[in-house]
C-alpha cells in the first residue's frame, strides 16, 4: 500500500473529531468569558491572561504543525489532538465552574489526569505502535515529569508566590508533581495494552525521517 493510500485509509472515530472540534470552540468561548468577567470565571488572581495566550497555543500547535510540515505525509492525529485540548478545556471548565475551590480533591486529579492526557498524546505522535512496554513508559516518564515540572513553575510564578497558600505550597508542590507523574504512568499503561488488543493503531507516527 502506497503512503497516499495509508493516510487515506487512517481511521479515526467521528465522536474523536466532533469532540475535538466541540472542545476547541468550547475552550475559546471559556477563555473569552473569562477575560470579560474575570469573578465569574474564577480566575481573579489566577493568571487568567497567560492562560487566555497559554492555552489557544497550546490548543492549536498540533493542527499548525501537521498542516504546515506532515499534511502531505500523515492523516490528522485527531485522537492526539482531543487529549491535548481537554487538559485545557477541563482547567478552565473547572475554574468556571469553581470546583478547584469547592472540591478539596478536584486539583488532585487534574494533575493526574491532565499531565496523563498529555503523556498519552506525546506517545501516540512519537512511538511505533509495536513497540515494548519498556519504551513506552520510559517516553511517559521523560514528558510526564518535564511537563508537571514544567507547569509547577508556570503556578508559582503566576500566582502561587503572591498568595497567601505559598507557606503551604512546598508540599502541594511534591504532591501535584507525584500525581503527574503517576498519571503518565497509567497512560503507558493503558495505550501499550490498547496496542496489544488491536486498538488505537492510527495514525502511525512519522519516522523520524520524515518529522521534518
Amino acid at each position: 500500500m502506497t503512503e497516499a493510500a495509508i493516510i487515506e485509509h487512517a481511521a479515526t472515530p467521528t465522536v474523536a473529531k466532533s469532540a475535538n472540534v466541540l472542545a476547541k470552540g468550547a475552550l475559546v468561548l471559556l477563555l473569552l468569558l473569562a477575560l470579560l468577567y474575570p469573578d465569574q470565571g474564577n480566575l481573579r488572581d489566577k493568571a487568567a491572561g497567560m492562560r487566555a495566550v497559554g492555552y489557544p497555543l497550546i490548543s492549536f500547535t498540533l493542527p499548525v504543525l501537521w498542516w504546515t510540515l506532515w499534511r502531505e505525509r500523515m492523516s490528522f492525529p485527531w485522537l492526539s489532538d482531543l487529549l491535548i485540548t481537554i487538559t485545557c478545556f477541563s482547567d478552565i471548565l473547572g475554574n468556571r465552574m469553581d470546583l478547584y475551590d469547592t472540591v478539596v480533591w478536584f486539583d488532585d486529579l487534574m494533575h493526574f489526569a491532565n499531565t496523563g492526557l498529555l503523556a498519552a498524546a506525546f506517545i501516540l505522535l512519537t512511538l511505533p505502535r509495536d513497540i515494548g512496554f519498556g519504551r513506552v513508559l520510559e517516553r511517559a516518564l521523560a514528558f510526564g515529569a518535564t511537563a508537571a515540572i514544567a507547569w509547577e513553575l508556570a503556578e508559582f510564578f503566576a500566582f502561587v508566590s503572591k498568595s497567601t497558600e505559598r507557606e503551604f505550597a512546598y508540599a502541594d508542590t511534591l504532591g501535584d508533581l507525584s500525581l503527574g507523574i503517576a498519571g503518565a504512568v497509567v497512560a503507558a499503561v493503558v495505550l501499550h495494552r490498547s496496542w496489544q488488543h488491536g486498538r488505537l493503531l492510527d495514525p502511525e507516527p512519522l519516522p523520524p525521517r520524515l518529522a521534518v
